[in-house]
């Protein structure tokens, strides 16, 4: 069945969603990342209508540049609590009921927030956010690789001596070409100990070697884009039968480069093979997108209809990390919306 593209919009604009991989400080919106560059003035431009252009990327290097630039501006607990609370709005604005944020907490240490402080601020935002908007969050502390194995000792550090209930999977970001996955596997090995979910990413910006890595050394539930798979049919293969769920960012992988243009993206040759994905937003402010608008973009690159899209969001739930209740409580209400569209005359 072909659905008009404006019902096929307004469906997803109302479908409750989970939202799986997207960065906390990738996720700040231009209004807060302006308020923050006006607290702190320096390169970044305090002006929302300036960034679209600041955030104009020439390749994942320079990504990570700017990406790092605004990372700079997170200087205080009031600036991680704001952001954090912004982040969560605009989550809920999309009828996301529930999101796993990636914070990478060693990089707001470094710049002098202590991280007792820090974690007090994430969860001050967490519970405002559930009281004011109904949805719930859970954090994935991750290392940024850019960092080394001295800034992996110090997440691990900060993750098992100041992580909150509420904190539940371990990762790995930041560019992967010269940051191979081996070096972390004792920092994985001692969260996964803890009773922390594996979530890194890989297979983003290198090849599917990484990916294969990433499975075998870090233990990975899920893996962060995970897209150069579909180079390796046997790979394919390994993450069907394990059930190990790629975390698919089409608008990202475009504009950082990864992909060359989103009809050239592996999401259908990895759905083809039987590879269980979701699809998210990873940084949607820096790369002009939402959870919503990439929603649409697989519902294009896969020919989905409203069925296919429920169907998209059904499955985020099912490799979320989420409490059985909370699993139940999201599906019951994917399947009440789609009832209720279903009975419109």
């Amino acid at each position: 069945m072909t659905v008009p593209r404006t019902s096929l919009s307004e469906f997803i604009a109302g479908l409750p969603k989970a939202e799986l991989h997207v960065h906390h400080v990738g996720s700040a919106s231009p209004e807060v990342v302006a308020e923050l560059a006006a607290r702190h003035p320096g390169v970044v431009p305090a002006d929302p209508k300036l960034l679209a252009d600041y955030f104009v990327f020439t390749d994942f290097a320079h990504f990570v540049e700017l990406y790092l630039s605004v990372v700079d501006l997170i200087r205080t607990p009031q600036d991680v609590q704001s952001l954090t609370y912004g982040v969560a709005k605009d989550l809920a604005q999309q009828q996301v009921r529930y999101a796993e944020l990636t914070c990478t907490p060693q990089t707001s240490v470094v710049r002098g927030i202590d991280p007792g402080d820090y974690v007090a601020a994430i969860e001050a935002a967490r519970t405002d956010a559930e009281r004011d908007f109904g949805i719930e969050l859970r954090w994935i502390f991750d290392i940024a690789g850019e960092n080394g194995v001295a800034g992996a000792d110090q997440t691990l550090d900060i993750t098992l001596q100041h992580g909150p209930p509420s904190l539940i999977g371990f990762g790995l970001g930041g560019p992967e070409i010269g940051v191979p996955r081996a070096q972390f596997q004792p920092h994985f090995d001692r969260a996964r100990a803890a009773g922390l979910h594996s979530v890194p990413h890989a297979g983003e910006s290198t090849g599917p070697q990484t990916v294969r890595d990433a499975v075998e050394l870090l233990g990975a539930e899920r893996i962060g884009h995970g897209i150069a798979s579909a180079e390796d049919p046997e790979l394919m293969n390994l993450l069907r039968e394990r059930g190990i769920t790629l975390e698919v960012c089409p608008t990202s992988n475009v504009a950082t480069g990864v992909v060359a243009s989103i009809d050239k993206h592996p999401l259908p040759a990895l759905v083809k093979a039987g590879v269980p994905v979701t699809i998210n937003s990873d940084d949607p402010p820096m790369f002009a997108t939402t959870l919503n608008n990439e929603y649409e973009v697989a519902a294009d690159l896969l020919g989905l209809d409203e069925s296919g899209v429920a169907d998209l969001a059904r499955s985020a739930v099912c490799a979320s990390f989420a409490s059985d209740a909370t699993k139940t409580r999201l599906l019951a209400q994917i399947d009440d919306y789609v009832g209720e569209r279903d009975g419109q005359p």
